[in-house]
């Protein structure tokens, strides 16, 4: 999107919303990017991965969906893996829906990854970092588990972890089922938002070892657990989070 509607407070995205990317425009960033490291022909790899996520909420614009079904027409002899990252608004289910469909006739088999951004199982706590009404726990659990078919890859719950911020994994136990979904617990970006908010990150690259309780207790409720620290070369480049967008209105990410 060309800012996003949401706000998050973690998210540099937010604020200045000026409309939704239709899908030419998303396939035209990724042509530009496999022809930036591949040059001419199609992309000479084992997998092509593409994310919808950090610039707006994708569940938000049903482009997405258009973007997804041109994507794998576009590459039809790459091994193309999808991923949509969501908050799971409450407006986007049906987006879901047709989600789910876009993903069974194009991605089957473990090329399609669905990810639920939580943060927090605290709901208001939750609410305060994403200000926009979310679907419940309960919600959530239900749509994860009707996506995935034999051999999908299960559901991801994201968890960036942040000083203050509870998470209990016994609540999310209550909620999600270890057969269906997994845990992703990641760092804080250095995003502007997340700074004028107070927020900080518990992880960097360098201070792995406060994830070590949350995966440990993860685990304990039968989770999988995947703890991912991006490169820093991503704060440097603005990739994480809308930093790309302050760049552009020249403010610090």
């Amino acid at each position: 999107m060309y800012g996003c509607p949401v706000g998050c407070q973690m998210c540099d995205a937010g604020g200045g919303y000026q409309g939704k990317v239709d899908a030419e425009g998303m396939l035209w960033q990724v042509r530009e990017a496999v022809a930036q490291r591949f040059g001419g022909g199609g992309p000479r790899t084992d997998m092509l991965k593409v994310q919808f996520a950090r610039m707006g909420d994708p569940a938000l614009n049903d482009q997405v969906l258009e973007a997804l079904t041109r994507l794998r027409q576009t590459y039809p002899e790459t091994n193309v893996v999808a991923s949509v990252s969501t908050v799971g608004p409450t407006a986007a289910r049906g987006f879901l829906e047709r989600l789910k469909a876009v993903k069974e006739e194009h991605y089957p088999g473990g090329a399609f990854q669905l990810q639920f951004s939580i943060h927090s199982t605290d709901t208001k706590v939750r609410s305060r970092l994403c200000p926009i009404r979310t679907l419940t726990f309960d919600e959530m659990a239900g749509i994860g588990r009707s996506f995935r078919s034999e051999g999908d890859k299960r559901v991801t719950l994201n968890f960036c972890l942040m000083e203050g911020i509870p998470i209990d994994p016994r609540v999310v136990r209550a909620h999600f089922d270890p057969e269906h979904f997994l845990i992703k617990l990641t760092p804080l970006n250095p995003t502007t938002r997340a700074e004028e908010a107070g927020l900080v990150s518990l992880i960097d690259k360098d201070r792995e070892e406060a994830a070590k309780a949350y995966i440990e207790a993860f685990r304990a409720q039968g989770f999988d657990v995947l703890l991912s620290i991006g490169e820093y070369e991503e704060n440097q480049i603005g990739s994480n989070c809308g930093q790309y967008l302050s760049r552009i209105n020249g403010t610090r990410a």
